[in-house]
Protein backbone atom coordinates (compact mmCIF):
# COMPACT_ATOMS: atom_id res chain seq x y z
CA UNK A 1 0.00 0.00 0.00
CA UNK A 2 1.37 3.23 -0.87
CA UNK A 3 1.42 6.17 1.38
CA UNK A 4 -1.56 8.17 -0.65
CA UNK A 5 -3.83 5.33 -0.36
CA UNK A 6 -3.27 5.76 3.16
CA UNK A 7 -4.33 8.94 3.51
CA UNK A 8 -8.28 10.10 3.53
CA UNK A 9 -9.67 13.87 1.94
CA UNK A 10 -12.92 14.78 3.43
CA UNK A 11 -14.26 18.03 1.89
CA UNK A 12 -16.62 20.38 3.32
CA UNK A 13 -18.46 24.39 2.43
CA UNK A 14 -18.51 26.62 5.24
CA UNK A 15 -22.19 27.17 5.90
CA UNK A 16 -23.15 30.16 7.29
CA UNK A 17 -24.69 28.65 10.05
CA UNK A 18 -21.42 27.36 10.92
CA UNK A 19 -19.63 30.90 11.01
CA UNK A 20 -18.89 33.14 14.02
CA UNK A 21 -20.50 36.71 13.98
CA UNK A 22 -16.83 37.42 12.18
CA UNK A 23 -18.16 35.42 9.12
CA UNK A 24 -15.13 32.75 10.07
CA UNK A 25 -15.77 28.86 11.30
CA UNK A 26 -16.75 28.12 14.97
CA UNK A 27 -13.69 26.16 16.20
CA UNK A 28 -16.44 23.71 17.43
CA UNK A 29 -17.25 23.39 13.85
CA UNK A 30 -14.05 22.67 12.78
CA UNK A 31 -13.43 19.71 15.06
CA UNK A 32 -16.67 18.59 13.61
CA UNK A 33 -15.13 18.27 10.38
CA UNK A 34 -12.13 16.95 12.06
CA UNK A 35 -13.89 14.17 13.78
CA UNK A 36 -15.85 13.28 10.76
CA UNK A 37 -12.76 12.84 8.65
CA UNK A 38 -11.07 10.50 11.35
CA UNK A 39 -14.16 8.21 11.23
CA UNK A 40 -14.55 8.18 7.41
CA UNK A 41 -10.67 7.53 7.32
CA UNK A 42 -11.08 4.40 10.03
CA UNK A 43 -14.40 2.93 8.18
CA UNK A 44 -12.80 2.41 4.97
CA UNK A 45 -9.90 0.63 7.05
CA UNK A 46 -12.33 -1.43 9.00
CA UNK A 47 -11.71 0.78 12.22
CA UNK A 48 -14.46 2.57 12.37
CA UNK A 49 -17.10 2.96 15.13
CA UNK A 50 -19.97 0.59 13.36
CA UNK A 51 -17.66 -2.18 13.56
CA UNK A 52 -15.95 -1.81 16.67
CA UNK A 53 -19.58 -1.56 18.52
CA UNK A 54 -19.89 -5.34 16.84
CA UNK A 55 -17.38 -6.00 19.03
CA UNK A 56 -17.59 -3.82 21.93
CA UNK A 57 -15.38 -1.76 21.29
CA UNK A 58 -14.97 2.40 20.62
CA UNK A 59 -12.64 5.19 20.28
CA UNK A 60 -12.59 7.98 22.02
CA UNK A 61 -9.99 11.62 21.54
CA UNK A 62 -7.19 11.85 24.34
CA UNK A 63 -5.90 15.19 23.38
CA UNK A 64 -6.17 17.61 20.44
CA UNK A 65 -4.55 20.29 18.86
CA UNK A 66 -4.63 22.57 15.68
CA UNK A 67 -3.31 25.21 15.16
CA UNK A 68 -4.67 27.81 12.11
CA UNK A 69 -3.19 30.66 10.32
CA UNK A 70 -6.78 31.82 9.24
CA UNK A 71 -9.91 30.14 10.01
CA UNK A 72 -11.81 28.97 7.12
CA UNK A 73 -15.23 31.88 6.14
CA UNK A 74 -18.80 31.75 5.44
CA UNK A 75 -19.18 30.29 1.84
CA UNK A 76 -15.69 28.98 1.34
CA UNK A 77 -14.92 25.89 0.36
CA UNK A 78 -12.14 23.53 2.22
CA UNK A 79 -10.70 20.14 2.61
CA UNK A 80 -9.64 18.04 5.40
CA UNK A 81 -6.51 15.09 4.58
CA UNK A 82 -6.08 12.72 7.68
CA UNK A 83 -3.64 10.51 8.12
CA UNK A 84 -2.26 8.25 10.85
CA UNK A 85 0.97 9.07 12.50
CA UNK A 86 2.30 6.21 14.82
CA UNK A 87 0.51 3.47 16.73
CA UNK A 88 1.97 2.58 20.34
CA UNK A 89 0.54 -0.15 22.56
CA UNK A 90 -2.82 2.12 23.91
CA UNK A 91 -2.67 5.31 21.92
CA UNK A 92 -2.65 6.14 18.01
CA UNK A 93 -1.30 9.53 16.64
CA UNK A 94 -3.37 11.35 13.89
CA UNK A 95 -2.90 13.85 12.10
CA UNK A 96 -4.88 16.66 9.78
CA UNK A 97 -4.25 19.21 7.62
CA UNK A 98 -6.93 21.53 6.91
CA UNK A 99 -6.37 22.90 2.95
CA UNK A 100 -8.03 25.37 0.59
CA UNK A 101 -9.23 23.87 -2.47
CA UNK A 102 -6.06 24.54 -4.45
CA UNK A 103 -3.99 22.76 -1.40
CA UNK A 104 -2.48 25.52 0.66
CA UNK A 105 -3.37 25.14 4.10
CA UNK A 106 -5.34 26.73 6.75
CA UNK A 107 -3.64 25.00 9.09
CA UNK A 108 -3.02 21.78 10.81
CA UNK A 109 -4.26 19.51 13.70
CA UNK A 110 -2.77 16.64 16.26
CA UNK A 111 -4.67 14.25 18.14
CA UNK A 112 -4.67 10.96 19.96
CA UNK A 113 -6.69 8.63 20.28
CA UNK A 114 -7.73 5.65 22.29
CA UNK A 115 -9.44 2.40 22.04
CA UNK A 116 -11.69 1.59 24.86
CA UNK A 117 -13.73 -1.75 25.58
CA UNK A 118 -17.19 0.04 26.20
CA UNK A 119 -17.92 -2.55 29.26
CA UNK A 120 -15.17 -1.64 30.98
CA UNK A 121 -14.29 1.29 30.39
CA UNK A 122 -10.37 0.31 30.03
CA UNK A 123 -8.08 1.07 27.02
CA UNK A 124 -7.78 -1.94 24.97
CA UNK A 125 -4.22 -2.88 23.41
CA UNK A 126 -4.55 -1.54 19.58
CA UNK A 127 -1.10 -3.85 18.34
CA UNK A 128 -3.20 -6.99 19.54
CA UNK A 129 -6.41 -6.01 18.28
CA UNK A 130 -6.69 -8.00 14.66
CA UNK A 131 -3.42 -9.26 14.54
CA UNK A 132 -2.07 -5.68 14.54
CA UNK A 133 -3.98 -4.74 11.13
CA UNK A 134 -3.56 -0.78 12.35
CA UNK A 135 -0.28 -0.64 11.77
CA UNK A 136 -0.64 -1.16 7.83
CA UNK A 137 -1.82 2.57 7.69
CA UNK A 138 0.73 4.16 9.50
CA UNK A 139 2.25 7.73 7.48
CA UNK A 140 5.50 8.13 9.31
CA UNK A 141 6.37 11.92 9.34
CA UNK A 142 9.25 11.54 6.70
CA UNK A 143 6.21 10.27 4.28
CA UNK A 144 4.29 13.18 5.40
CA UNK A 145 4.64 16.39 7.54
CA UNK A 146 2.31 18.10 9.91
CA UNK A 147 4.70 21.25 10.84
CA UNK A 148 3.25 22.18 13.87
CA UNK A 149 4.19 21.69 17.68
CA UNK A 150 3.30 18.34 19.42
CA UNK A 151 0.69 18.45 22.44
CA UNK A 152 1.79 20.50 25.41
CA UNK A 153 1.66 19.97 29.19
CA UNK A 154 -0.72 21.53 31.48
CA UNK A 155 0.58 23.54 34.79
CA UNK A 156 -2.54 25.09 37.12
CA UNK A 157 -1.80 27.02 40.07
CA UNK A 158 -4.44 29.58 40.70
CA UNK A 159 -7.16 29.33 38.34
CA UNK A 160 -10.26 31.19 39.27
CA UNK A 161 -13.74 29.69 39.05
CA UNK A 162 -15.48 31.56 36.65
CA UNK A 163 -18.28 29.43 35.22
CA UNK A 164 -20.75 26.17 36.67
CA UNK A 165 -22.87 25.09 34.24
CA UNK A 166 -25.43 21.71 33.88
CA UNK A 167 -24.96 19.22 31.43
CA UNK A 168 -27.89 17.87 28.99
CA UNK A 169 -29.64 15.34 26.81
CA UNK A 170 -27.87 17.50 23.38
CA UNK A 171 -24.34 17.38 25.38
CA UNK A 172 -24.23 13.57 25.06
CA UNK A 173 -22.97 11.80 22.11
CA UNK A 174 -23.79 7.76 20.69
CA UNK A 175 -20.84 6.76 23.70
CA UNK A 176 -22.68 7.46 26.34
CA UNK A 177 -20.79 10.47 27.38
CA UNK A 178 -20.19 14.08 27.24
CA UNK A 179 -19.45 15.06 23.81
CA UNK A 180 -15.69 16.12 23.23
CA UNK A 181 -16.66 18.83 20.75
CA UNK A 182 -19.28 20.09 23.33
CA UNK A 183 -16.40 21.02 25.71
CA UNK A 184 -14.54 23.16 23.15
CA UNK A 185 -17.88 25.27 22.52
CA UNK A 186 -18.44 25.73 26.10
CA UNK A 187 -15.02 26.77 26.54
CA UNK A 188 -14.87 29.11 23.74
CA UNK A 189 -17.77 30.20 25.15
CA UNK A 190 -16.07 32.05 28.63
CA UNK A 191 -14.02 34.71 26.28
CA UNK A 192 -16.44 37.84 25.53
CA UNK A 193 -17.44 38.89 22.19
CA UNK A 194 -14.92 41.69 22.27
CA UNK A 195 -11.71 39.14 22.46
CA UNK A 196 -13.33 38.02 18.94
CA UNK A 197 -13.96 41.25 17.37
CA UNK A 198 -9.76 41.74 17.79
CA UNK A 199 -8.27 38.53 17.68
CA UNK A 200 -8.59 35.22 16.23
CA UNK A 201 -7.72 31.80 17.30
CA UNK A 202 -4.23 30.27 17.18
CA UNK A 203 -3.85 27.54 18.47
CA UNK A 204 -6.48 25.59 20.64
CA UNK A 205 -4.94 22.61 22.54
CA UNK A 206 -7.50 19.97 24.94
CA UNK A 207 -6.75 17.47 26.72
CA UNK A 208 -9.70 14.72 27.82
CA UNK A 209 -8.69 13.63 31.71
CA UNK A 210 -12.36 11.61 32.70
CA UNK A 211 -15.41 11.17 31.15
CA UNK A 212 -18.48 12.96 32.24
CA UNK A 213 -22.62 12.24 32.13
CA UNK A 214 -25.54 13.90 31.63
CA UNK A 215 -26.29 15.39 34.53
CA UNK A 216 -22.95 16.03 35.97
CA UNK A 217 -22.15 19.77 36.69
CA UNK A 218 -18.94 21.32 34.89
CA UNK A 219 -16.85 23.88 36.42
CA UNK A 220 -14.82 25.66 34.61
CA UNK A 221 -11.16 27.22 35.95
CA UNK A 222 -9.86 29.90 34.45
CA UNK A 223 -5.89 30.81 34.39
CA UNK A 224 -4.44 33.47 32.50
CA UNK A 225 -0.61 32.84 31.40
CA UNK A 226 0.00 35.77 29.18
CA UNK A 227 -2.48 39.17 27.23
CA UNK A 228 -2.72 36.01 24.28
CA UNK A 229 -2.53 32.54 25.74
CA UNK A 230 -5.43 31.53 28.42
CA UNK A 231 -5.37 28.36 30.57
CA UNK A 232 -8.92 26.60 31.22
CA UNK A 233 -9.65 23.67 33.36
CA UNK A 234 -12.83 21.73 33.25
CA UNK A 235 -14.10 19.63 36.41
CA UNK A 236 -17.03 17.74 37.07
CA UNK A 237 -19.15 18.06 40.24
CA UNK A 238 -16.50 20.51 41.89
CA UNK A 239 -13.70 17.78 41.71
CA UNK A 240 -12.56 15.60 39.36
CA UNK A 241 -10.99 17.30 36.36
CA UNK A 242 -12.27 16.19 33.00
CA UNK A 243 -10.54 18.16 30.68
CA UNK A 244 -7.78 21.14 30.26
CA UNK A 245 -7.33 23.22 27.50
CA UNK A 246 -5.31 26.31 26.21
CA UNK A 247 -6.20 28.78 23.91
CA UNK A 248 -3.56 31.42 21.95
CA UNK A 249 -4.69 33.92 20.45
CA UNK A 250 -3.37 37.09 17.91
Amino acid sequence: MNVLEKIDTHPFYVEPFHVDFTGRIFMGILGNHLLNAAGNHSQKRGWGIGALNENHYTWVLSRLSIEMEEMPRQYEHAQVKTWVESVMKLFTNRNFAILRPDGTPYGYARSVWAMIDMETRKPCDLLSLYNGDILNYVVSPEENVCPIAGHGRFRFKDAQLVRTIDTYYSDVDINGHINSIKYIEHIMDLFPRERFEKQSIHRFEIAYKAESYMGDRLNFYVQPVDENETDVEVKKNESEVVCQAKICFR
